[in-house]
């Protein structure tokens, strides 16, 4: 059996030659690798590993790590302290510091015992030998020994044999190495999303500069009180007899000199004396410009950080100010253009597409499932559709927002989307005689622009928000592909949108073009769409003056097919005015079916087709949207 008990790796390994238990256990290890990482705590006790083996993510090894991080705080202050002010390193804490080690030895026995992560195979190895042999030849055993020995005990013991007792004071110092807990802790916090990442980088920053000052306070007064002539010091000269004196007036004396060296200050009160003093200073000071230029770095990037959406934001409307007042644009055009950037940014984590482009395009419609589903299904045009329609369609819209007052469909512009109203409220205006005038209201799941993009005119209505709202926007191109196959729903849509029209006010349907003929046709159209499946007509009959849609032929049944102009002449002969001018009419499907109409549109039945250039017509695939076709 394996001691590689549980994965940690990258998905490829879960695709190794494994049982369906391994698969599972694969499956759990992965999650459990992936989560810590976020701040999610994971209980792995349904992890099979070897008895008497710790998981690395267990929640109760977990909690023990962090009690003994407070422990590490209480070392990094007594180490330096005890260095400096030798009498309570071996009388009142050295109860502190021998309990506080027991629990350091504690944590190293424990060690032998936890589970770790094999780097060339990614799984978590739980064998006793192995987890042994690999901390007894990593630096980290011997120094984790040395850092627990209780050197002032060992001097107490021993005193009076060894003469050089400073060297155990300086091998406490050992029980700093413990501090790399302290960053481990903080670099796990930076990466939780639970906790805030400016106030721990703060709180990290606090904790460095508090530990700079305090060691060097501590080393500082080292020198002082190990000085030949005590009175030739730095705090001999300012406190008679200081070695005598309270320990915490020493400490205080220290600090102060620390602070105000490490801020630059200088009031010259405390300042080096003997040579020694003069080096320390030297070597502090030079220290203390790269601890500066950390922390002033480290501030100016958290505090920028916070701030440059404000900035851009700024700059952003500044830019805009400039190019209305260069381009000399309306006032209420410039009002709607400052509208919609700011709302740009007030709403930048409601935006869809910003904050979902880089997931998987099955999470990203996931979402809009959950979000616009509801709404789509409430839409007149998508009622009774099939289910599998409405996926789709949700599945390749886009959200997005609008201020108040702000126009999002232009009369009279190029049809190349419709929305559909999620949230907040919009009027329907139009401009008559060069005034402006308000048609009606729209709301929740209402549809605008979806008129000029089905009969394929120009928007006839300008769409204008009334308050903050939320639209979900389908391209003309995605709704063609989308609707291409599904012919039983293209019915279903076709027969919404007439009974739609019908439905108008009847101010609105004065505004639409040739709508009285159209809506005749449609009528038609979908009467012989229920009858008979290959003979649809077109709902697109424009009476442009020269120009005809046919009877014979369905945008339903093709979505939206090439519209042609066709012709009942050779393009050599002399035609007058009105047979050159042609009819527009939607391509049917088949060349005979194009002979048929050019029959009943002209009373004569030809048999060749040709472009203008002269060129036959063979395949109508060839053909494009606009094309002159010659029958004759």
């Amino acid at each position: 059996m394996s001691s590689y008990s549980e994965t940690r790796s990258p998905l490829p390994l879960l695709f190794r030659r494994h049982s369906s238990g391994e698969i599972i256990k694969n499956l759990a290890s992965v999650s459990s690798s992936l989560l810590p990482a976020f701040g999610t705590v994971v209980d792995e006790g349904h992890l099979h590993l070897k008895k008497y083996v710790i998981a690395p993510y267990d929640r109760r090894y977990r909690w023990w790590q962090t009690f003994l991080v407070v422990l590490v705080v209480y070392s990094a202050w007594a180490s330096p302290f005890e260095l400096a002010f030798k009498k309570v390193a071996t009388g009142s804490l050295m109860a502190v510091d021998l309990t506080v080690d027991a629990f350091f030895a504690i944590d190293i026995i424990l060690t032998f015992f936890m589970a770790y992560l094999d780097k060339s195979t990614y799984l978590l190895v739980d064998d006793h030998k192995k987890i042994a042999a690999r901390y007894l030849t990593k630096l980290w055993f011997p120094m984790d020994v040395a850092s627990t020995l209780p050197f002032q005990l060992i001097y107490r013991i021993f005193n009076g044999k060894l003469r050089r007792g400073e060297a155990f004071s300086f091998l406490n110092l050992l029980r700093l190495w413990r501090l790399r807990r302290v960053s481990q802790l903080f670099s796990r916090l930076e990466k939780d999303t639970r906790f805030s990442y400016f106030w721990t980088r703060y709180c990290k920053l606090i904790c460095v500069t508090l530990f700079a000052v305090h060691s060097a306070g501590c080393f500082y007064f080292w020198l002082a009180i190990h000085h030949k002539s005590p009175e030739n010091t730095w705090i001999g000269s300012q406190v008679a007899d200081f070695q005598h004196r309270s320990i915490w007036l020493g400490y205080t004396y220290s600090m102060y000199w620390s602070i105000v060296t490490l801020t630059t200050v200088g009031y010259g009160d405390l300042h080096a004396v003997n040579t020694g003093e003069k080096v320390f200073n030297m070597v502090y000071m030079l220290f203390n410009i790269g601890l500066t230029a950390y922390l002033i770095g480290n501030m100016t990037n958290l505090i920028v950080h916070s701030a440059v959406r404000t900035f851009a934001m700024r700059d952003a409307i500044n830019e805009i100010l400039r190019y209305a007042s260069k381009n000399r644009l309306p006032e209420g055009l410039k009002e709607q253009m400052l509208a919609h950037l700011q709302l740009k940014f007030k709403t930048v984590e409601l935006q869809q597409e910003e904050v979902l482009e880089d997931l998987p395009k099955a999470i990203r419609s996931s979402i809009a499932q959950h979000l616009f589903h509801r709404t789509v299904e409430k839409t007149y045009l998508f009622k009774g559709v099939s289910e599998d329609l409405i996926v789709q369609m949700v599945s390749e819209m886009k959200a997005e927002y609008f201020p108040p007052k702000v126009d999002i469909i232009l009369q009279n512009e190029i049809p190349t989307d419709f929305y559909i109203l999620v949230s907040g409220s919009v009027d329907v205006l139009v401009y008559k005689n060069g005034t402006e005038q308000l048609l009606t209201k729209l709301g929740s799941s209402d549809m605008a622009g979806e008129i000029a993009v089905l009969l394929n005119i120009p928007q006839p209505f300008t769409l204008r928000t009334r308050r903050l709202s939320q639209v979900i926007r389908m391209s003309h191109h995605h709704f063609k592909q989308i609707l291409q196959p599904n012919s039983e729903d293209g019915k279903i849509l076709l027969s919404n949108f007439i009974e739609y029209l019908k439905s108008l006010k009847q101010e609105m349907l004065g505004e639409i073009p040739f709508l009285t003929e159209l809506l005749s046709d449609l009528n038609t159209e979908h009467i012989h769409s229920n009858e008979d499946p290959h003979n649809q007509e077109a709902p697109g009959n424009r009476n442009l003056g020269v120009k005809e849609i046919p009877e014979n032929s369905s945008p339903w049944s093709s979505t939206f097919p090439v519209r042609v102009i066709i012709h009942g002449h050779n393009p050599n002969e002399n035609t007058t005015e009105g047979d050159m001018m042609g009819k527009l009419v939607y391509l049917p499907d088949t060349i005979e079916d194009l002979f048929r109409l050019a029959e009943k549109k002209f009373g004569k039945r030809g048999s060749i087709i040709v472009m203008a250039d002269g060129s036959q017509v063979e395949e109508l695939n060839a053909l494009r949207e606009n094309d002159h076709l010659f029958i004759f």
